[in-house]
């Protein structure tokens, strides 16, 4: 629907302005006046640039839809109707992408279409977990409660990606600047140390040759190093698109000594927080298990989860598939073993996402400390090396004369 902007005055005398998501500027004028406004002004509310060129149209945050969320749940609470929820939602989104797509779920609800069914239609925005949670809530009457539960475990989930994020920052940076010291290095001052060199005459030590080849290799050819790394880089994508390849890079990086135990613990956590906000909702295990596989973003531990929905499908208890998969611990295996024989899977779940929300805390620490110093070592033997072998036929120079 067309959005109107207004301005209006009250019959105090009062001016006061708004906009209305109506058919058609009729439809606001009949609103407005029943409301007890006169000499209401009334234009059609400009298109932002973004609606005719939809690149520049920012994406949906995840932050933005964890206080939509939360929000959201507090007006179900509080009794207002679900249109006029939503209604609000809109108009007070600052993300414009995000407001119209609101306002395109408003507006499939007054059609007669149902919450989850409206928000499927953006599965980027509200994905399968997001969606099978609301129609939980739609059918058991707790909208309200499911929404709460699903804003905590959003900003749980972006706490724990945001960790995540932080702890590889710090290497990724580290090599960024050493790749951009070195090529500057070798691309500005080698060849100036160079000029002196030649002009010495004599013959070079074997680490400054080696150096000064380097800056000449890269100065004449530097157009054949830039298609090395895009060729790798093509290459390494391709080859993670196929089923094989991307089994051996994400088994590759729950085998690796640093980062490893690192993302094992951040799976474990993620699987009993999602697992235990499914179940607590209404959703069943099955179905739990299915979502909670897809957003794994791990092949192998998907794998393994699929696995264990397929075990329980024919029968079996839940903690023996995991157990056999050897991602998760024995501790965690015999926790959910406990709980779903006392019937309070979700319950213990909740604890052992908890628990491990403290490891990974912990963990990502710990690594953040050890890689620093590696860092630092790498970055300090690489440029200290260069500048050394630079240094060696001055040094020569001097033992000669001395």
């Amino acid at each position: 629907m067309p959005v109107f902007l207004w301005e209006g005055t009250t019959k105090k005398g009062e001016v006061k302005k708004g906009e209305l998501d109506v058919a058609d500027e009729l439809a606001v004028r009949m609103l407005l006046r029943k409301q007890g406004f006169k000499s209401v002004d009334v234009r059609a509310k400009p298109k932002d640039l973004a609606e005719y060129l939809p690149f520049l149209a920012g994406g949906v945050k995840e932050k933005d839809v964890v206080v939509f969320c939360r929000i959201f749940a507090t007006m179900i609470s509080a009794g207002l109707p679900l249109i006029q929820c939503l209604d609000l939602l809109a108009q007070q989104e600052a993300n414009k992408t995000f407001a119209k797509i609101i306002r395109s779920v408003k507006e499939d609800i007054e059609g007669g279409t149902s919450l989850t069914d409206a928000m499927k239609k953006y599965p980027k925005v509200f994905d399968d977990l997001f969606t099978n949670l609301i129609a939980a809530g739609e059918a058991g009457g707790i909208l309200d409660l499911v929404l709460g539960r699903l804003s905590a475990y959003l900003e749980k989930a972006m706490k724990l990606k945001a960790q995540v994020k932080s702890a590889m920052t710090y290497p990724i940076a580290v090599l960024v600047i050493s790749a951009g010291v070195v090529t500057l290095l070798l691309l500005k001052v080698i060849p100036v140390f160079e000029k002196m060199f030649s002009s010495m005459g004599g013959e070079l030590p074997g680490p400054t040759a080696m150096v000064v080849g380097m800056s000449k290799f890269m100065q004449n050819y530097w157009w054949i190093i830039g298609g090395i790394v895009m060729a790798f880089i093509v290459a390494l994508k391709t080859f993670l698109k196929t089923e094989k390849g991307r089994w051996m890079f994400d088994a590759a990086l729950l085998r690796a000594p640093i980062i490893g135990p690192v993302l094992k613990k951040v799976a474990v956590a993620k699987f009993s927080r999602t697992l235990s906000t499914m179940m607590s909702s209404g959703v069943p295990i099955l179905e739990g298990l299915n979502i909670v596989s897809k957003t794994a973003g791990n092949v192998v531990i998907e794998a393994a989860l699929l696995k264990t929905r397929q075990s329980i499908s024919e029968g079996q208890s839940i903690a023996e598939p995991l157990a056999e998969s050897g991602i998760f611990p024995p501790m965690v295996v015999q926790m959910i073993a406990v709980g779903e024989a006392t019937g309070a899977l979700d319950v213990m779940l909740n604890k052992i996402a908890d628990f491990y929300d403290d490891e990974v805390d912990t963990a990502v620490a710990g690594m953040t400390a050890l890689i620093e110093p590696v860092m630092m070592v790498f970055l300090g033997g690489v440029v200290g090396g260069m500048i050394i072998a630079m240094y060696l036929p001055i040094f020569k120079m001097a033992s000669v004369v001395g």
